[in-house]
């Protein structure tokens, strides 16, 4: 995947968990990588964490204007931008007849209005200049039913469909695909979870471990490649094969 040198990427919500490693990634391949994330403290630390990285600019998804102001930066940073990794994401683990609308709202708008809100401004760019690669994170959630995710889950099917629609319309000049984790050991499933919750869900998953990740990046910086150049449209499942099927 050499030919992700000198490319220009912007990760959102990259100053940690899975953002953060595809960061890592990306920079192994010699690309230019940019960070959003509305974080400025985990932003700092990032700098000083990744040698090569090019920037870090505060952003909150789930506001428009907020989202076209950074894209002006990015523009300044990076003069452009070639790959899109929009990895945003929070979640909030609740009854469903718990949710209030405010938590409805806050979970809908940074998962799903952000990753419309950050890949249409990248399209934007990506049509003028005649190329370009988006990456939305879904989730496995998006694609089977998970208790007490109602909010998440939604968001993540949203996100599903919004990625096949943009494959059609952006199409042949820019793919667009998602990728859709299972249990990955990150701070936000650490800060969610109990020890004794994420053992009973290692005990759900055939290969028997939660993943990592890296293991998601390296699926980012795949199909962000020219290997994957006859690819669109698609949501590619990483979950140690936990929605396969029954085991029993």
């Amino acid at each position: 995947m050499n030919n992700l040198k000198n490319k220009r990427v912007l990760i959102t919500g990259g100053a940690s968990g899975i953002g953060k490693e595809t960061a890592r990634g990306f920079l192994s391949k010699n690309a230019k990588v940019a960070v959003f994330d509305k974080d400025e403290s985990a932003n700092e630390r990032l700098m000083k964490e990744l040698d090569g990285l090019e920037g870090t600019i505060n952003c909150d998804v789930s506001d428009a204007g907020d989202v076209i102001r950074a894209f002006e930066e990015l523009d300044t940073l990076l003069g452009g931008i070639d790959i899109l990794i929009n990895n945003a994401g929070i979640s909030i683990r609740h009854n469903f007849m718990d949710i209030t609308p405010e938590e409805w709202h806050t979970v809908i708008k940074t998962n799903l209005d952000g990753v419309f809100f950050v890949a249409q401004q990248a399209a934007k760019r990506m049509l003028k200049q005649g190329g370009g690669v988006i990456l939305n994170m879904g989730s496995t959630n998006g694609l089977t039913g998970y208790p007490y995710y109602a909010d998440y889950n939604a968001s993540k099917a949203g996100v599903i469909e919004l990625t096949k629609s943009m494959a059609l319309e952006l199409a042949p000049t820019i793919r667009v695909n998602a990728v859709c984790p299972g249990y990955i050991l990150t701070p936000m499933q650490e800060a969610e979870y109990t020890p004794e919750l994420l053992r009973e869900c290692e005990s759900r998953i055939p290969l028997a471990r939660l993943g990592k990740p890296d293991e998601v990046a390296a699926l980012f910086t795949f199909l962000a490649s020219d290997d994957a150049d006859f690819i669109t449209g698609q949501h590619f499942v990483i979950d140690g094969g936990e929605i396969a099927g029954s085991q029993y």
